[in-house]
């Protein structure tokens, strides 16, 4: 019986990729990733998650799905909303991994809804979807923990050539001061232009 986790990075981000990611394994190895005492992402240290990393893709198989500025701008030009830009990636991880369950942080405010419709995307695939599903499930965790290493490695790159950009998120006034000073014409391509974070800065 193979389980995948699925959870994003970035999604609120104004600067860089969004990564969804899937972590998948057979169900009776889970235990050795709960023997990682792996917890979300977002309450670990950058260098911890990095560790943590490395050892879940030992362990599992990972499948990062990363979708530029561009391609968020390109799709909600096409009035396509971050939601559906997220389960794209999940069917291609669902596709990539052939799970028998898939157990997913929802991203929709009604997990029965979202949970019908990821389950037409493989014959037979039973779903778990829940909010808050990486404090809950430690092979969603291990996506959370994956999904965050792959972009923090993508902003990085980008901090090296840019320099200050803070985190990338729009309650981070350097990622915010980056925004005043480029003009429309020059933001570089990890910019969402779409975003209406973008919009306020003009």
């Amino acid at each position: 019986m193979k389980i995948v986790g699925i959870d994003e990075a970035g999604r609120g981000s104004v600067l860089g990729p969004l990564v969804v990611c899937g972590v998948a394994i057979e169900e009776n190895r889970v235990k050795y990733l709960e023997r990682l005492k792996l917890r979300d992402s977002k309450k670990l240290s950058p260098k911890r998650r990095i560790v943590l990393s490395r050892k879940i893709k030992k362990i599992a198989e990972c499948y990062p799905v990363k979708i530029t500025a561009q391609d968020i701008d390109l799709l909600r030009s096409k009035d396509v909303n971050l939601n559906e830009i997220e389960k794209i990636a999940m069917k291609k991880i669902i596709g990539d991994s052939e799970p028998d369950i898939s157990i997913i942080d929802c991203i929709d405010v009604k997990p029965k809804r979202f949970k019908a419709e990821i389950e037409t995307y493989k014959e037979n695939l039973e779903v778990v979807a829940e909010h808050k599903a990486d404090d809950k499930y430690v092979i969603v965790s291990a996506a959370s923990i994956v999904a965050k290493v792959e972009r923090d490695s993508e902003v990085q790159k980008i901090r090296k050539e840019f320099k200050e950009i803070g985190s990338g998120y729009p309650s981070d006034p350097k990622t915010i001061a980056f925004l005043k000073k480029t003009s429309y014409e020059d933001l570089p391509d990890f910019v969402r232009k779409s975003w209406a974070t973008v919009a306020k800065t003009r």
